[in-house]
Order: C-alpha cells, then structure tokens, then sequence
C-alpha cells in the first residue's frame, strides 16, 4: 500500500503544478456555472413576468370580468405585468416593437355578445419575438373562453332560470395556487453548480488512470515494472489519484458555488455520500473506458465523448427529467441523473437518508463498471 501512496503522491504533485487539470477541475465548471445561473436563472426559478397590452373598447361586464378575474390573480402573483392601451393601433404597434408580449383585444360588443348566448372574439396579437409570452396569453384567453362555455352548458342544464354570460363568466374565476410538491426543483445557482461539478468530474477522473498513457510513452512506466512494486500497487495508486482529485474538485466546487452564485447542496452528510459515490462511479466509467484505448489520445478522446454523451443525457446543462417520456428513462442509465436527483432531494430540505437511494444506484454503476475495468485493466500495463 505504501508503494501506492508513493506513486499517488507523485501523481498528484504533478497535477498540483499542471495548470490545465486546475482549469479542468476547477475554473471551468465554476465560471460555466455562474455564465448558465445567470442566463436561466429567471427560467429555472420560475420568476418570469410577462408584460401583456390591454386594449379595452368594450368597458362591459363581460370585458371588466376577463380584468379583474383572468388577468387580476396573474397580476397580483406578479406573473404578468399588464399595460393599458388607448386604441387598437397602439395596441399592435406595442406588439410589433415587441414593448409586450401580447395585446388583448376586448371589441366592441363583447359583453354584448356573451349576455346573448352568441360567439364574442378575443383577439390576441403576439409578438414574433415572444412566443412563449404569446403562448401564455393564448392559454389565458382560452381558458376564459373555455370557462363561459362550461359555465353556459352547466348553468342552462341545472338552473331553473337562465342567467346572463357576463353573470357565468364570473362563476369561477381562476385561482392561483401555490401546491408544495416533496420534492423541490432545484433553483438556477444549485442547478448549474451541481450540473457543471458532475459534468467535469468526468474529465477530472482521467487524469489519474491516463497517466499510464504517458508513463509508458516516456519510458517510466518500464521502470517502476522493473522495480519491486506489484502491478496491483501501480492500478492501486494511478486509481487513488483519481478519486482524490475528484473528490477535492467536488467538495471545492460545492463551497465555492454556496458562496459564490448561492448554491443551496441541502444535508452536508448527504452531499458528503453522493459526491463519494459520484467521483466512484466516475472513476471507474473513465477507468473501463481507457481499457479500450491504446494511446493517451485516443483514451482522451474516448473519454471526453463518454463524459459528454453522459452528461447531456444526465440532464447536466437542462434538468432532461422534465422532458419525461423515453428521455426522462434513459437518463436514469447515467450517474450524474441519480447524483441530481439526489441533490433534488436533499434541497427539499430531506435527511442524509434521502441520498441512499442514489448514492446504492450510483454505487452500482461503479460495481458494474469496475468489475469491467479490472478484468480488462491489466492490458494496459501489458502493451
């Protein structure tokens, strides 16, 4: 063992001076971090006001009911911001310079035309460079089209006495709630924290076992096979070298992003289990992938396609959960899915306990891989 610590200490000294691994491990993921939580942070938290034009030329109950029933509990929970325009012209024009995300349009006669029972118009012009925004106020429009035509069928079938659209209208005004799920999504800063540390915990991981790579082109590695050390010894200390630089980048990582761009990582104890289990599995995905390579270019290249097929299905750069269907599943074959997921829960505000299921999953991933590597890993000191 004391032969590995040696060739261990000798690898990460040399790392310690290599500037690269640094940027690698360090600089990179952070200041990516940072660049995503602030380009997403309105995105992921869910603060995203739209501002939307009003173009009133009805000033009946039917349109005053759409105010202050469809847009007012938006309005006040601070999801839409609305501008009033005097005429229609204005209207489009503050569409089309995109100052808003869409204009209602309330025509005249609207109100009349619902107290009748007959088909009343709720235009909405969009902007072309807001569709989402659009999308909003079309959803919005429609659900009070919707609601007068389920009030209408509801009200004509149970009430003795017909009553007036504009009184259906005003039945069932929407409500906004705010339902706690168990789990919370996790904010822009502990999002893009945790995804750039787990992404580039892929590419830290290789600098220990690639340094056989370089070794043997160099001629060292003939001598310490030359020399009274085991080849077990030799794997032992290039695989010691790889977890302890994971392991510090992971833990660096964390303080710095709680620091820096707010990063919440949840139970320390928890964060301290799925940062062990991560850096494991990695080191032993990067580790069966070199056993496939025959130089240290192609294990560097190898390696950095694994890291980043891994990392965008494990819903590193998005949260690829949300998708759901058949992509949400394939990410569950990743490690950095469970190490998010994990995360997920410890935010939620859960106890280390909450991180043993990830942590088992991750674990697994290390087990299967490993036991790959080490059948194979002999080859490499072999060549």
């Amino acid at each position: 063992m004391r032969a590995a610590l040696l060739i261990a200490g000798k690898d990460l000294r040399q790392r310690l001076r290599d500037r690269s691994a640094l940027m690698i491990a360090v600089v990179v993921p952070l200041v990516l971090a940072s660049i995503f939580g602030l380009i997403f942070h309105d995105a992921i938290t869910g603060r995203v006001t739209f501002t939307f034009g009003i173009v009133d030329q009805d000033h009946g109950p039917a349109a005053q009911t759409f105010l202050t029933d469809a847009l007012g509990p938006l309005e006040r929970a601070g999801l839409i911001r609305l501008e009033h325009e005097s005429t229609l012209a204005a209207g489009r024009n503050a569409a089309e310079k995109d100052h808003v995300a869409a204009t209602f349009v309330l025509p005249v006669g609207f109100s009349a035309a619902i107290q009748r029972g007959q088909p009343a118009r709720l235009p909405v012009l969009g902007s072309v460079d807001s569709t989402i925004g659009t999308q909003v106020a079309q959803s919005v429009a429609q659900s009070y089209a919707d609601r007068i035509d389920t009030a209408r069928i509801a009200t004509a079938a149970a009430a003795p006495t017909p009553i007036s659209g504009a009184q259906a209208a005003a039945l069932a005004p929407i409500v906004v709630a705010d339902v706690s799920t168990k789990n919370r999504q996790l904010d822009a800063g502990t999002f893009f924290g945790a995804g750039m540390a787990v992404f580039f915990l892929f590419f830290t991981v290789q600098f220990g076992i690639s340094t056989l790579f370089n070794e043997r082109q160099d001629g060292t590695l003939q001598r310490l096979l030359a020399a009274p050390i085991s080849r077990s010894a030799i794997l032992t200390g290039k695989l010691i070298t790889s977890l302890v630089l994971g392991v510090a980048s992971m833990t660096v990582l964390a303080v710095a992003t709680r620091f820096l761009i707010s990063a919440h990582w949840g139970n320390a104890l928890g964060v301290a289990l799925l940062i062990l289990a991560g850096v494991l599995a990695a080191t032993a995905v990067m580790t069966l992938v070199a056993t496939f390579a025959r130089t240290s270019e192609q294990a560097q290249s190898w390696q950095a396609m694994v890291a980043l097929v891994f990392g965008m299905l494990g819903g590193t750069f998005f949260p690829v959960a949300q998708a759901g269907g058949l992509l949400a599943a394939l990410s569950l074959a990743t490690p950095q899915a469970w190490f998010l997921r994990g995360l997920d829960d410890l935010t939620g505000g859960a106890g280390a306990s909450a991180a043993l299921g990830p942590v088992a999953a991750m674990l697994a991933f290390a087990v299967v891989t490993g036991s790959l590597a080490f059948m194979r890993i002999g080859r490499l000191l072999a060549r």
